[in-house]
Formats: C-alpha cells, sequence, structure tokens
C-alpha cells in the first residue's frame, strides 16, 4: 500500500464475512447487497496482496458483459484504486504485481482444464443458485492454495439445490460463514428497489417473499413452466425462427410487459424484456426501445384488450404494434405450447426468469392438490411471449427443421 485510506461501507449482516473463512456463503433476496460485498472483497484483496489470483466465476457464462466483471471494474472506480489495476478484455490485472481476477463458467471445463486454477487464492461463484454437483466436485478441490477461500452468492430457489446441500455440509465445520441478507438489512438499497419491494409485498406476498426476502419457490408440483426453464446466456443463430415479439399492457399494480423471443429446434429463447409498473402510455414506446433493442423494426403482437393504446403506440414509435388473437381456451393452449418446448430465458431478463419460476395452478386449500385452474399472477411476462408466438400456437403451424446426416 502506499498509504492511502480506502473507506467501505459494509451493512452489519454482512460483517461476519470480514474475517478469513474457507467457505463463505451470502444468500437472500434481490438487492440485498451480496454482489457488491464481494465484488469490493475480490478488488481489495488485490490491492492487499498484488500477486494474489481470484477467480469469478458463474455455472454457465458465455459473454463477460453479463458476468461480474463490469461490477468488479466500478468498485475498483469507487474504491479510488484505478491506478492499481490493468483492465482488459477477458481479466483484471494487478498493475503492481502477478495478481489478476478471471472469469469462467463452470460449464466450459473438465476436471482437468479446471486445474489451470489450482494456485488462485479465491474464488466467487456468483448466482451459486445455479451451480451443478458436478461444478461443485471440480471446483472446492481446486481452489487449494494456502489459505484460499471460496465464496458463494445466491438468492435461493429450491432447499435441493447444489448450494443447499454444500452449505448444509460445511455450516457446522468451523471452517464455514454464512450470512442470510436482504433488502431490509442493506443500507445502501436504493429506494427505487424499498418501492418495488413495497408494491410486491402488498400486491403478491408470495412473490415477495421469494424474490425480496429469499425464501424458497412454494408449491413446486404446481409450476406451470419451470420444469421447461433454463437461465443461460444465448446469441441468435442465423438460422434461427424469429425475433417474435409480444406485448401485454400494465393496469394499476400490474407491469407492462414487452419481450423478444426466438425458435430454435425444440427451444424457445427469450432474448430481451422490457417493462415495468407504473409506466405511462407516453412512455411505453422509450420504455421499449430502451429494453428491446431495434424494437421499433419489427411487429409486435399486444394484448388486444386495449386498442386504444396499440393504436397511440403504432403512431408514436412503434409502427408494427399490432393486436394478437384470443379465443377461446387461447391460455391454455398457449400454455401447452410452450410445455412443448424447452425455454431458455438469458440472465438478464430478471422479470421473465421470476415469473416462469412462479407461474402457477392453483392448488386446493386442505388437500394441497394441485387443481386445474391457473393463478392469475405471475404471467404478464409469460402472457408477452404467448402473444409473440400467437400466430405458431393457433394454426400449430410450427415445423422443426431436421437435417439427417448420412
Amino acid at each position: 500500500m502506499d498509504g492511502r485510506v480506502i473507506q467501505r461501507t459494509v451493512a452489519r449482516k454482512l460483517a461476519p464475512l470480514l474475517g478469513r473463512s474457507r467457505f463463505k456463503f451470502a444468500k437472500g433476496g434481490r438487492s440485498s447487497g451480496k454482489s457488491h460485498f464481494f465484488a469490493e472483497n475480490a478488488v481489495l484483496a488485490l490491492v492487499d496482496n498484488p500477486n494474489a489470483r481470484g477467480l469469478c466465476i458463474r455455472e454457465v457464462q458465455r459473454s463477460l458483459k453479463f458476468s461480474a466483471k463490469h461490477l468488479i471494474e466500478k468498485k475498483i472506480d469507487s474504491l479510488g484504486v484505478s491506478d492499481y489495476f490493468e483492465i482488459y478484455r477477458d481479466e483484471i490485472r494487478s498493475s503492481r504485481g502477478t495478481g489478476l481476477i478471471a472469469f469462467s463458467g463452470m460449464q466450459d471445463h473438465t476436471a482437468d482444464s479446471v486445474k489451470s486454477f489450482e494456485d488462485f487464492s479465491f474464488s466467487w461463484f456468483e448466482e451459486s443458485q445455479r451451480m451443478s454437483k458436478r461444478s461443485a466436485e471440480i471446483l472446492i478441490p481446486t481452489i487449494r492454495a494456502p489459505g484460499s477461500e471460496l465464496w458463494f452468492s445466491w438468492n435461493p430457489e429450491e432447499p435441493t439445490n447444489a448450494i443447499e446441500a454444500l452449505a448444509e455440509r460445511e455450516r457446522n465445520t468451523g471452517r464455514a460463514i454464512e450470512v442470510f441478507i436482504n433488502y431490509v438489512d442493506n443500507p445502501l438499497c436504493p429506494q427505487e428497489a424499498k418501492d418495488e419491494a413495497e408494491s410486491m409485498r402488498r400486491s403478491d406476498p408470495d412473490a415477495y417473499d421469494h424474490i425480496w426476502l429469499g425464501g424458497y419457490v412454494q408449491h413446486s408440483k404446481a409450476r406451470i413452466l419451470a420444469d421447461r426453464v433454463r437461465i443461460e446466456e444465448f446469441e441468435p443463430g442465423t438460422d434461427w425462427d424469429g425475433p417474435y415479439h409480444g406485448m401485454d399492457f400494465g393496469f394499476s399494480q400490474d407491469p407492462l410487459a414487452a419481450v423478444r423471443v426466438w425458435i430454435h429446434g425444440r427451444r424457445i429463447y427469450v432474448e430481451h424484456e422490457a417493462g415495468g409498473t407504473g409506466i405511462e402510455n407516453d412512455d411505453i414506446v422509450t420504455e421499449v426501445c430502451e429494453g428491446i433493442p431495434g424494437a421499433e423494426r419489427f411487429e409486435i403482437r399486444c394484448d388486444n384488450a386495449r386498442p386504444e393504446t396499440i393504436s397511440y403506440i403504432s403512431r408514436n414509435g412503434l409502427p408494427r404494434a399490432v393486436s394478437c388473437d384470443k379465443w377461446k381456451g387461447s391460455v391454455r393452449d398457449g400454455i401447452a405450447f410452450l410445455r412443448s418446448f424447452e425455454i431458455v430465458i438469458h440472465p438478464r431478463c430478471k422479470e421473465t426468469e421470476a415469473e416462469a419460476k412462479l407461474y402457477s395452478y392453483k392448488t386446493d386449500r386442505l388437500s394441497g392438490q394441485v387443481l386445474d385452474d391457473i393463478i392469475d399472477a405471475h404471467n404478464h411476462y409469460i402472457d408477452a411471449i404467448r402473444y409473440a408466438l400467437d400466430p405458431m400456437i393457433k394454426r400449430g403451424n410450427y415445423v422443426i427443421k431436421r437435417v439427417e446426416m448420412i
């Protein structure tokens, strides 16, 4: 160090993670500050030891654009240590030693290839609710330098997830520190996030419990699409069908929801989303075009219950906005169509991901039996997907292209 003072603010709930430990677990709901804490930890590790080597890892990582790299770069700047680092396209290096921070996806590695990280001082597995058992078995014995640490941050989904099993295994070993933190424990949580959480608390307590308080997703047998969904980065191929666009209009506490989707083989890909609650008609076009690049160039199939809104946006920036078709049984037909595919959701589509996990059938209050009726909630982005694919759903005219090799 050169004598400078680095100012850092840490939520009281996260303070135990400042100590030394082989395993550090931080789980909880959205906007709790977990990622910001570990990003700062990574920066300060190389400030303290310019020869330290760290690994930021996800289960699947196709692009650094959606890794922790951008957040770490912001922390380097906000902590006032930009002169200590050199930023490259795929890694961050110490300017005072041999230290570096690398970024990778576990699915890119085998037991042999991951050995290149053997001398690393720490690893941070972000969004580790998606970590597979295989990835844990490969990573943990690899990060084994003296004093090395393994950090894990996640938003809980299922008690059976591999990360939950790992945390349970290490909980009473004396070599793990675990914290559970939510936005209410984070003094740096932005007011916008607090307002969004409060709105969901009033309108949808179950979703609030999972998304903002870090509760597990409930009623797994009743969930309509969850078993068909994968969260994974992707780039559309030139031979994919699409893009298709759909929009569901918000009303009162319901959000505006718009999506761009593609079809390839037996998969539906959700590439972009846009929307939010409280969006006025005057702001719809701006919101959609900012969230979905080039949306103004494509046909957007919209909820036909709002013809006046469709007319307005078609005259003010989305000229190809049209009404979707609805028919008796269209929701159930749409669900059957969606379930006939695997649905791959890009990690940037957070609201679509949340809905896909929570969209459910009703259950009997006394017996817990799953009923045939659909809960009218967590369906705005799902409806937007249905509208986007409306022509294929109605006519049943999507044909998978096959190439037979002989």
